[in-house]
């Protein structure tokens, strides 16, 4: 009386041993040896004698042979069953292991504007999400979010399962922007990773978040403290003209420091914002940082280099226009004007500096004046205590213009007159009319 046999369909083939992987030999042709004690996992030997470990899977009715590496990889055929191992658990998880995998060479990902992608736990799919859903409704600067995750974050993980990131792949993501010197880059982008696979785990997307820094990355951040002495104040507005090697960048870097606003609030000013006879540029909520605009009052130095730029804006309602005169500058353009302009001012005796630094000049000098600082810091438009802002709704503008005048004349007198030095053209506060805008 026979029995019917119950093996599977490898039970005839020999037991692959690593000594017999080591001993196998190639032939004319490639040849496939599959491990009959390890479901899926292949040896592939190539007629040059390269042997190589292949995963054989079916997913979504299609036959996949997924390559695990060069046998010399691994250490020994117990780790490449343990790879194999690993690969089937994924499976099982729904997980398909090519999307688990870094990719050989990054490139560029342009699929959070191509749509949504079909995928629903690639990490494409996750930042689509993640914009649409939460970065686009509640914060005021999308684009700058997107630009960061397009940049540093999807080209290191294109097509991968965002399920199967690990911590380590996190760190070193983030040790990769460390090691270009953008420290502070670093610790912005590990504060989006965050809230990314928080925003992932509330919607289901992953169950866990690989983002599990107990550091920044980047290292504490000092805050930028660099104002300008005396001596350099007054060489840089006696120079000014001089340093600058761009017609419009004098203007709008005495614009700023006289009104000590932001750089983003006057590169994206339109001219409707602005009325010279009442002398005050009201500045909307959409362009202030903290999202609460506010009136800024105007000096009489102030409406001078206004009226310039009016001039050099020609029919644009942009204060400091683009190329093509339909739209505004954008911010960084001030920024990188000034860097290009740093040699000269150091041949001035003006050591490197930033926009930002002389409004952060001017408010020291405010102090030095004797200027309160609840109306310093309203002159700058700082953000307050949410109680207090709530409650006292008062505009403060006869205090901001007595401050603002008082800083144009400490800069005047500081140039010492346009008639010891021609090139400054700080005027003293008072002389000139407003001229209405036409």
């Amino acid at each position: 009386m026979s029995t019917a046999s119950t093996a599977g369909p490898l039970a005839g083939q020999a037991r692959l041993t690593a000594t017999r992987v080591h001993s196998l030999k190639a032939g004319r042709r490639q040849r496939d040896v599959r491990d009959p004690e390890c479901r899926g996992l292949t040896l592939r030997i190539e007629p040059s004698g390269s042997k190589t470990w292949l995963f054989r899977y079916k997913w979504r009715k299609q036959t996949v042979r997924l390559s695990l590496g060069a046998v010399s990889e691994y250490n020994g055929l117990r780790d490449a069953r343990k790879a194999a191992a690993e690969h089937r658990g994924m499976i099982e998880r729904g997980i398909d292991p090519r999307t688990a995998r870094a990719p050989r060479r990054p490139a560029p990902s342009a699929l959070l504007v191509a749509g949504r992608p079909s995928n629903p736990n690639s990490i494409e799919f996750l930042a689509h999400e993640f914009l649409e859903r939460h970065v686009k409704p509640n914060r005021r600067h999308p684009a700058y979010v997107q630009r960061v995750l397009e940049h540093d974050v999807l080209p290191e993980w294109k097509g991968r399962d965002a399920r199967t990131i690990t911590p380590r792949e996190v760190v070193e993501l983030l040790d990769k922007i460390v090691a270009r010197g953008s420290r502070v880059m670093a610790n912005r982008t590990a504060g989006l990773l965050g809230q990314l696979f928080k925003f992932g785990i509330h919607r289901a997307i992953v169950d866990d978040s690989p983002v599990k820094l107990l550091y920044r990355p980047g290292g504490r951040e000092k805050p930028r403290e660099r104002a300008f002495s005396e001596d350099e104040l007054k060489a840089f507005l006696i120079n000014l003209d001089d340093a600058c090697r761009f017609q419009k960048l004098p203007h709008v870097l005495r614009l700023l420091l006289l009104t000590l606003q932001r750089r983003g609030e006057l590169a994206l000013a339109e001219w409707r914002e602005f009325d010279f006879k009442t002398r005050t540029w009201s500045i909307p909520d959409a362009h202030a940082k903290s999202g609460k605009g506010h009136v800024v009052p105007l000096s009489e130095s102030a409406i001078e280099e206004l009226q310039k730029l009016q001039v050099m804006a020609g029919d644009s309602r942009y204060v400091l226009p683009n190329a093509e005169k339909t739209a505004p500058a954008d911010p960084k353009y001030i920024t990188r004007s000034v860097a290009r302009c740093l040699k000269r001012f150091k041949k001035h005796g003006v050591a490197a500096f930033t926009a930002h630094d002389l409004r952060r000049t001017g408010r020291t000098g405010l102090a030095k004046l004797g200027v309160k600082i609840d109306i310093g810091e309203r002159v700058l438009n700082h953000a307050r205590e949410r109680i207090e802002a709530t409650y006292d709704v008062h505009g403060y503008i006869d205090d901001k213009r007595e401050a603002l005048e008082k800083w144009a004349k400490y800069l005047a007198d500081l140039c010492d007159g346009s008639r010891q030095h021609p090139r400054c053209h700080v005027p003293q506060t008072g002389a000139g009319k407003p001229v209405d805008r036409p």
